[in-house]
This record gives structure tokens, sequence and C-alpha cells, in this order.
């Protein structure tokens, strides 16, 4: 290694720490699911949040799990329903559902975190009242597809605050305390304003978002609906952006969409000024700490 190399590590290693430092105690938000998950892509994940955890963040993760929620239906006998890609919640639905997102999926997190050296505790939306939802305005065809109404953070404040990482499942309680599905992307994206969080990031099965072939690292909320109305952001990327423009708007720093199997995505995203996804954030939002850039 030359001594322009080495000197250009070490600014990187400098530029590193600077961020770290200027990110403890400050809250970040991190959903999964999705293609994702389906492809079980966890790449660096769990590693990047045990070290995100160590480093003085208090990072939380929210989960979805629809791919194996539809193979255990198809299992059981039971063909799985989508409506404008909101999935058809019967009681008998509603039930693999809180099985696979309370259960099965939320028990293999938290594993895995602990097993990489942190500490985590699994719940859903429904444990200390996290979620309080009411039922979605096409009830009638969707079942108990919820929106969310109220969120109470406190159960996540007494973890974050002893050292835990929260491994949240997209379920809520309902009128009746019923328990209802709702989208994990909104749930992330409600619970990141709630906490306050400086960041809210989307990991998916893409980088982030293209325009045209053309791909789009900085964003701000404006361009990002102008993107959603001409089409450009399509599809499953639609209810993506309108999570992180929801955030935004209720004061979370920033919005991020970034690839799952990124080598260590989380960290870069965080901890570099280029990133490595897709960003969305006010033009005019200032940073935090003097001399970090926080974006």
């Amino acid at each position: 290694m030359n001594v322009a190399t080495e000197r250009d590590l070490g600014q990187e290693m400098a530029a590193a720490l600077r961020y770290a430092s200027a990110w403890r105690g400050k809250r970040v938000v991190v959903k999964y699911g999705g293609r994702a998950m389906a492809g079980e892509e966890f790449g660096t994940l769990i590693e990047d949040l045990v070290l995100l955890r160590s480093a003085g963040l208090r990072p939380m993760l929210v989960h979805g799990g629809g791919a194996e929620i539809s193979t255990t239906l198809e299992t059981m006998g039971i063909e799985p329903r989508f409506v404008d890609g909101l999935r058809v919640t019967d009681e008998a639905t509603m039930r693999v559902v809180e099985m696979v997102l309370g259960g099965s999926v939320n028990k293999r997190l938290v594993g895995m975190i602990q097993r990489a050296g942190g500490r985590a505790v699994g719940l859903t939306g429904k444990d200390g009242d996290l979620l309080r939802v009411r039922p979605h305005a096409r009830a009638d065809e969707l079942g108990f597809v919820g929106e969310i109404e109220r969120v109470d953070t406190s159960l996540l404040d007494q973890l974050t605050n002893s050292g835990y990482v929260p491994v949240i499942g997209s379920l809520g309680v309902g009128p009746g305390g019923d328990t209802y599905n709702v989208n994990a992307d909104t749930a992330a994206a409600a619970l990141a304003a709630e906490v306050s969080a400086e960041k809210l990031l989307l990991l998916t099965d893409v980088r982030g978002i293209n325009d045209n072939g053309s791909f789009r690292s900085r964003l701000t909320p404006g361009e990002a609906q102008e993107l959603i109305d001409s089409g450009v952001v399509s599809a499953g990327m639609v209810p993506k952006v309108r999570a992180c423009l929801s955030a935004i708007e209720a004061g979370v720093g920033s919005a991020h969409i970034v690839a799952a199997g990124e080598p260590h995505g989380l960290l870069v995203e965080l901890f570099t000024e280029g990133g490595i996804g897709t960003m969305i954030k006010p033009a005019t939002q200032q940073s935090l700490i003097q001399g970090v850039d926080l974006s």
C-alpha cells in the first residue's frame, strides 16, 4: 500500500468515526421484508444491526413476511388473494399471518441477532398496544387489514434504553382487541415518526429508484412525488416511496431505499456521504451535527 492510498484510507476511517460519533444515541428504523425476505437476502443485515447497536445507535427492525405467509396458506389449502397489492385477510388467513409475523419469522430474526452477539426482543404491534389501528376503508373487500391510528412507543423506549434491538412484526390491535394485518412499510414509517428517528431505511431487492435508466441517489420529497405521479415509480415501489414521504412529513430526518443484499449497505448508507441507495430528504434540511453531514 502506497502513501497516497494509506492517506485515503485514513481519511475514510476518520470520516466514518466522525459519523459514528455523531450518530451515538440516535434512533434508526429499518424495515425488512417483501421480495428481499422472500429471497432470504439477509446479506450483512444482522451483523450491521449488531454493529449499530454496539456503536451506540438505537436501531429498530420492522419486518413483514409475505412470502412465508403465502407458502403456509397454500400448504393449508388456502389460496392467497390480493386486492391492489393488499392481502385479503379473512379470519383463517389472519391466524396464519399472526403465526408467521409473531412467530416463525420474528423469532428467526431475533435468534440471528442474538447469535451474532446482539440482544434482541421480538414483538408485534399488539404488544404494549404499540400499534392501534382502525379497519381499512375497504374492509368489506380486505377483511382484517388495518390502518394505523395511534402509536405507543413506551415499550420500545424501555427496550432500546436497555440495549435491546426491538424486532417488530407488522400486526396491530383493532376495535374489540381484534388482530389486524398492517402494511410493514406503513408501520415502519409510523414508528419512525413516533420515536423521532433520524432515518427510516427500507430494505428491498433493488438498489433504489431508477428514473428512466438513471439511478437517483438523492431526491427531494417533491421530486419523489413527481416520479410517482408520472408513473416512473410504480408497482411495489409506490407504497415504499409513500411511506418515506409520510415519515419525512412527520419529522423524520431522511428516508432511504436500499438493497438488502448490498454488503454492509446499512453502514455505507449511514456513515458515508454518498451512501449506496436512494435518499429522500428535504433540500433545505441542515446537518444536525456541525462538521458532519448526517444525510
